[in-house]
């Protein structure tokens, strides 16, 4: 027997469409927020997504429902940044070159928070970022536990660098290459040229 028109079939293809949309509307909404500001009219990123206004207040009723999404994808890339960053061998300063590389390749999507967006207190969004910070730590402490991470170094440093990486400046022509060319010299002065001996030695 042949599936009805609004059988099961047609059921995953409406989640598929819908899912689509929301991807398009998050894409397009993190370039107009880059390109605007926060005070971008929704009309704006809907055109720019290539659906209707009532298709983003469906998924999003609200301006600060998008923000927050937006914010929410921006965790849940640096997390997922950090734990590939913390996955890698060799040593930890060549995993925090990682993160900011990376950083700087994705740093277009990172419109909040890495662009000074508010902070926020939705519980997953809360989560997503008390990890990423968690991950960050564990590879900071091993570097400074093995003596090649100057101790005085915190992960707020490299989140902050990294959110300076991110937000490109426009009179730049190849942002990407400048910033690489940035962390690098950044990196060298994380390096500990003390001396202090690695304490399991």
């Amino acid at each position: 027997m042949s599936e009805s028109r609004g059988g099961p079939g047609r059921q995953r293809e409406l989640r598929r469409d819908a899912i689509d949309n929301r991807d398009r509307v998050l894409a397009a909404a993190a370039a107009a927020v880059r390109r605007e500001g926060t005070a971008v009219p929704m009309a704006t990123i809907a055109a720019d997504a290539g659906v209707g206004v009532g298709t983003v207040y469906r998924h999003y009723p609200s301006r600060d429902a998008l923000l927050g999404a937006l914010t929410r994808r921006s965790f849940q890339l640096v997390l997922e940044t950090a734990r590939r960053a913390a996955a890698l061998d060799g040593p930890p300063i060549e995993r925090i070159r990682f993160f900011l590389e990376q950083t700087i390749e994705h740093g277009s999507d990172l419109v909040l928070p890495m662009h000074g967006g508010p902070t926020t207190s939705d519980e997953v969004t809360v989560a997503l970022r008390n990890e990423a910070h968690r991950t960050l730590d564990s590879i900071l402490e091993r570097g400074q536990h093995d003596g090649t991470i100057r101790p005085e170094v915190t992960r707020a440093d490299i989140v902050t660098f990294g959110a300076l990486l991110a937000q490109g400046l426009p009179h730049v022509p190849d942002w990407k290459s400048t910033a690489r060319r940035h962390a690098d010299i950044y990196l060298a002065g994380l390096l500990d040229h003390s001396g202090r001996p690695d304490p399991d030695s």
